[in-house]
């Protein structure tokens, strides 16, 4: 009861001396008086310092005392060692150098196609018959002429050997054996081209002739297009900066964006000529195509590995801040006690950068504990709480 008699008495005091202060202030300001406004003023800034000094030393108290302080929440990644791999971006077209049009080799009607769109032929099979104009029926008494002239040779031959007749003579019939037998070597050439046949094993993708027609050698006869699907590369441009660092066997991701595939191969050849025009060399890639799903001249996406770091520091870029000097810093954890540690600002250099992560050079060992998310909300030096920890 005495307690409650004392603060109101104090209350009411402090309100009385409140009324007197604003009312001496009231007096002052419409006194007028250039002097008593200043004195006034001086007063007041006197007041406002002492009170701003009381209110600090209320904050640091209060701050001593409050034992549920709120300090900001955290999340830490531990660094550790990894390995790294830096990808070049590029793109290309798929090619197959099995992707040719087959051409009649002799003039005449394209007498029988054995094949349709879609079969799968092997080298050397007959794909089609061109009528041979009557090149058999020639073969034939050339072969029986060649026949003749074999007889009469063995026979010359045997006299000859045992030296009966003259040498004029066996000459004559060996001549004339081997002139039949090489007219005949030659014929049976000239009757192979009436048969078109595959170069490689593949398939037709297209037959273009149409059986009856009048095909001859030469541009715009061609009759059939053969693809063979398994060996198939793709060839792509570099810039310059990287010959050093792409070469033949670095591994290459290959994406095929219409097909929702991705294969994993290696760059087959890298080339040694910088094409002036443009400062950047070729280099081939093998595409393994098993089940035949990629096609000649299909758009795909390449990721080639130009750089590669087995023991590398990796962050997320978010978490990296920039000072006023262009110097990137992260905070570590120091100072561990439970859940609660220290922020500390740490200047780091970074390296490459691959998709959202970056590597880290230097500033930060194996096993430091990196603030992740609020990493924008400490100060160095400051109390934090790891949460999840």
């Amino acid at each position: 009861m005495r307690t409650l008699i004392t603060i109101l008495l104090t209350a009411v005091l402090f309100v009385s001396c409140s009324k007197k202060e604003q009312s001496n202030f009231d007096n002052v300001l419409e006194s007028n008086d250039l002097e008593a406004l200043r004195q006034k003023k001086a007063e007041l800034d006197i007041q406002q310092q002492e009170v701003a000094a009381q209110i600090e030393q209320l904050n640091e108290k209060i701050s001593e005392l409050d034992t549920s302080k709120k300090v900001p929440l955290i999340t830490v990644l531990t660094a550790e060692n990894q390995e790294f791999k830096h990808y070049l971006e590029l793109q290309g077209d798929v090619q197959t150098k099995q992707n040719v049009l087959v051409y009649p080799e002799m003039p005449g009607t394209l007498q029988r196609i054995y094949v349709k769109e879609g079969d799968k032929v092997y080298k050397g099979q007959t794909l089609a018959r061109i009528d041979d104009g009557g090149l058999q029926q020639q073969l034939a008494q050339l072969q029986a002429s060649a026949a003749l002239a074999k007889t009469t040779y063995e026979r010359q031959k045997r006299l000859w050997e045992q030296k009966i007749g003259s040498e004029i003579q066996y000459l004559q019939t060996k001549t004339s054996y081997e002139t039949q037998k090489n007219a005949v070597a030659q014929l049976r050439k000239q009757l192979a081209k009436s048969r078109v046949v595959a170069p490689f094993t593949g398939i037709v993708d297209d037959v273009i002739k149409e059986q009856g027609v009048v095909v001859a050698p030469g541009m715009g006869s061609e009759i059939f297009r053969i693809v063979n699907l398994k060996n198939m590369y793709i060839e792509t441009d570099v810039p310059e900066t990287y010959i050093t660092n792409i070469k033949k066997g670095v591994d290459v991701e290959v994406n095929f964006p219409i097909l929702g595939k991705t294969v994993n191969t290696k760059v087959r050849q890298a080339g040694n000529f910088i094409n002036p025009a443009n400062r950047t060399f070729k280099i081939l890639i093998d595409v393994p195509n098993q089940d035949q799903s990629i096609k000649p001249n299909l758009t795909s996406k390449l990721k080639v590995n130009d750089y590669t770091n087995k023991e590398a520091i990796i962050i997320p870029q978010s978490i990296i801040s920039e000072n006023a000097k262009g110097e990137q810093y992260v905070y570590l954890v120091t100072d561990l006690k439970d859940s609660i540690g220290i922020a500390k600002q740490v200047i780091i250099k970074t390296g490459k950068a691959q998709g959202d992560y970056i590597e880290v050079l230097e500033g930060i060992n194996s096993g430091d504990k990196i603030v992740e998310e609020g990493a924008r909300n400490v100060k160095d030096s400051q109390e934090v709480k790891i949460i999840e920890y």
